[in-house]
């Protein structure tokens, strides 16, 4: 039997039939480590939840006057159990014990713990638990963000150096019609080292010119590909691959046990509002407007409200500190007002300290020739227009603060697309303009995604995102990552 026949019989072969005794053993070894994965992210949530707990108890004893260290392990004790079951079912049930290449992020970290928290209020509460206070709940939330968070972003950053190490990387084929394919292989990451994926080559319906990528050959070839480049992941990677061909193609992959996955477009995005309209002979879903109303508009008014407020306060001694360093190093006043648009298109004065000389507007023309930023965007690394405090508080996007007052004054959201200058507003295309139907942001998914280094479409891009996937736990979650990003500087300027 020649080499290509006997490669083609096992690629034919079904991997969800009978395994013969070697492969049996190979998915045993496989449910092993799955076991190990499931196993260790339980305990790194039990030891999460029970510091949390004790955590939050201790810091009341400690208000209180009256610590006693018995009376806090006794406590914790009587706590943790049903804390920890309900964390565990609910984490579960949001998939965060599936594998890495398939496990949710900090988001669904944050909404699991949300969801934790409130059921665990609702049923101390039918049941007739009495309390002094609610502390428990809200204080041990508060560090369970805190604790859980962490301790899985240890795992996965010491689990990924290890599988680094080991030279362990998905090998991936991307298959389309040829529009996509290059841009979706620079996004999984070029084949960087670091990258997750080993993007192998790919497969074309047309004619492709990429001669960074190989081509492995026509769709026909298929079975023969998957076997010879030894593929765990086949990515479909445009909108626009034929039906029923795709079909055929996720019955042949799944055949030889092979993850298909697809690269979202926009209509997939948009496909996580549809509502069914029922009473039609054909199936028809209603996009609905991507705004916030009822419901979800008192939720997040009510935590822009409480979060603007609550950071005024804690900052306000930055604040006036900021204030100083600007009015006595450059003239003009601490404080400047841009015209912005917010929701609806509408005008407002949008509140920033002033970091640039106050003919800095009167320069700009001057310096268009030097802008580094794509689309509508003005941005200079070296803007020499700024102050040497000014570039200071870019840096860190200390100057955005002031922005708390327009939050309270229900101008801007703590979270949501970044309101842009008049300059920069003028230059927008029709569907840039989409991101007006809801209230501007302090910060945004722009912010924590690359910031000035990504295009102006893929920003336009993540706020559609964001629109789409709005929940308290996600602003909650980009206010998080915000401070690690505005510390480590990455793409600010």
């Amino acid at each position: 039997m020649s080499e290509t026949t006997a490669r083609r019989e096992h690629s034919d072969r079904d991997m969800r039939s009978k395994r013969p005794p070697a492969m049996s053993l190979l998915l045993r070894m496989d449910t092993a480590r799955r076991a190990a994965r499931v196993v260790s992210l339980l305990v790194l949530d039990f030891v999460g939840v029970a510091l949390a707990i004790y955590t939050a108890l201790v810091l009341k004893e400690v208000v209180l006057g009256s610590l006693n260290a018995t009376h806090v392990y006794e406590e914790t004790r009587h706590f943790v159990p049903f804390a920890y079951l309900l964390t565990a079912l609910l984490f579960a049930r949001s998939g965060l014990y599936a594998a890495r290449s398939q496990r949710p992020g900090l988001s669904r970290i944050v909404a699991a713990l949300f969801q934790v928290a409130f059921v665990a209020l609702i049923f101390a509460v039918v049941s007739g638990e009495q309390f002094s206070s609610f502390y428990i709940f809200y204080g041990s939330l508060a560090f369970a963000l805190l604790y859980v968070s962490g301790l899985r972003a240890i795992y996965e950053s010491l689990t990924g150096v290890l599988l680094r190490a080991a030279g362990y990387r998905r090998r991936a084929m991307l298959i389309g019609t040829g529009r996509h394919i290059r841009d979706v292989a620079h996004a999984l990451g070029g084949g960087a080292h670091h990258a997750p994926l080993d993007v192998v080559g790919y497969i074309s319906l047309h004619p492709l010119d990429a001669p960074e990528l190989r081509c492995l050959g026509a769709l026909t070839d298929l079975n023969d590909v998957l076997g010879s480049e030894r593929i765990e992941e086949v990515i479909i990677a445009d909108s626009d691959f034929p039906p029923v061909e795709a079909v055929e193609l996720v019955d042949q992959c799944h055949r030889q046990g092979v993850r298909v996955r697809i690269a979202p477009s926009t209509m997939e995005i948009l496909i996580h509002r549809a509502e069914f309209v029922p009473g039609q002979r054909v199936p028809l879903f209603e996009l609905g407007p991507p705004v916030f109303e009822g419901v979800d508009f008192a939720l997040k008014r009510t935590f822009d409200l409480i979060g603007a407020s609550l950071l005024l306060i804690v900052l306000s001694p930055l604040l006036a500190l900021i204030v100083l360093a600007v009015r006595a190093t450059s003239r003009g006043p601490a404080m400047f007002r841009s015209t912005r648009r917010g929701i609806g298109q509408r005008p407002f004065a949008c509140l920033k300290f002033r970091t640039m000389h106050t003919d800095a507007e009167q320069r700009q023309a001057d310096l268009d020739e030097l802008n580094e930023a794509s689309g509508a965007l003005f941005k200079i690394r070296d803007d020499p227009r700024l102050t040497s405090v000014g570039r200071m508080l870019r840096r860190f996007s200390l100057d955005e603060l002031p922005q708390l007052v327009n939050v309270i004054r229900g101008e801007m959201s703590l979270v949501g697309p970044r309101p842009l200058p008049e300059r920069d507003y003028e230059m927008l295309e029709e569907w840039h303009r989409k991101r007006y139907l809801v209230l501007p942001g302090i910060t945004g998914l722009w912010q924590v995604s690359g910031r000035s280094e990504l295009d102006f479409d893929d920003l336009v891009h993540l706020d559609f995102i964001y629109l789409e996937r709005w929940s308290l736990a996600l602003d909650l979650t980009i206010l998080l990552k915000t401070i690690p990003a505005v510390i480590s500087r990455r793409g600010a300027y």
